[in-house]
């Protein structure tokens, strides 16, 4: 089973303080970005892996969508996402990504935000999503850049004048990187970009969008913190279709 890291309550309080946990989808700076590459939601049935608080679950039947499913590993992300929801029309259920079993052809959309990091092989759940997915079905999701899952100690290298650069260590290196991100000891998995790209292409998807995705000049100047940001790939957005 993966690391349930979201029900750590040190984990799971640090989280439920950053913007995007208090304030939802428009908190997310990439939110823009992410929207421009979804199809058009109307009479759609929706699917949401690693679904937290049921942001984006919300969204889509906001969006049009016939039908939401949200599935998250943590009890107490999904206990938040039924608080936050009064909607029949979306359903949440407890999951584990890397042994996920779905009906199907029962899909129009799966979505997924910052969570493929969790996993250490892609192949069986992008073989399940396939199959689950109608034919012309998409798949868009989010997930940490590997020049930032690749720094197992984040930071700032300063070179002899003064200028920095990010700190990428290992960048070929692919497996388990363990950090300490709002608790210690949380396990994510660094892959290249090429593999994750590979991984789709032999899961028969067609590749639609690649995003480094990064803040814009306007987003910078109205959240100064972004400029970290900026000087590498936070994540990247990736959009696919069956």
């Amino acid at each position: 089973m993966s690391q349930n890291i979201y029900d750590n309550q040190a984990f799971f309080d640090g989280y439920a303080q950053l913007p995007r946990s208090q304030f939802g989808l428009e908190a997310a700076p990439e939110w823009e970005s992410v929207q421009a590459m979804l199809p058009d939601l109307a009479g759609k049935r929706v699917i949401d892996l690693g679904c937290g608080y049921g942001w984006f679950c919300r969204s889509a039947r906001n969006a049009g969508a016939t039908e939401v499913l949200g599935i998250d590993l943590s009890e107490k992300m999904l206990a938040r996402a039924r608080e936050l929801t009064d909607d029949s029309g979306i359903s949440y259920q407890r999951g584990d990504l890397e042994q996920l079993a779905l009906p199907s052809q029962a899909f129009d959309l799966v979505y997924s935000s910052l969570t493929l990091h969790y996993l250490p092989d892609l192949a069986p759940l992008l073989g399940a999503v396939y199959q689950t997915l109608q034919p012309g079905g998409w798949l868009v999701f989010t997930t940490e850049h590997p020049i930032h899952t690749c720094a197992v100690q984040q930071g700032w290298l300063i070179d002899s004048e003064g200028q920095r650069s990010w700190a990428v260590n290992s960048y070929q290196n692919e497996g388990r990187r363990v950090s300490n991100w709002l608790a210690d000891g949380v396990i994510k998995y660094h892959r290249t970009l090429g593999t994750t790209l590979n991984a789709l292409i032999a899961a028969g998807f067609v590749l639609r969008h690649v995003d480094e995705w990064g803040p814009s000049a306007e987003q910078i100047r109205a959240n100064p913190a972004l400029a970290e940001e900026a000087e590498r790939p936070m994540m990247v957005l990736i959009s696919a279709q069956r």
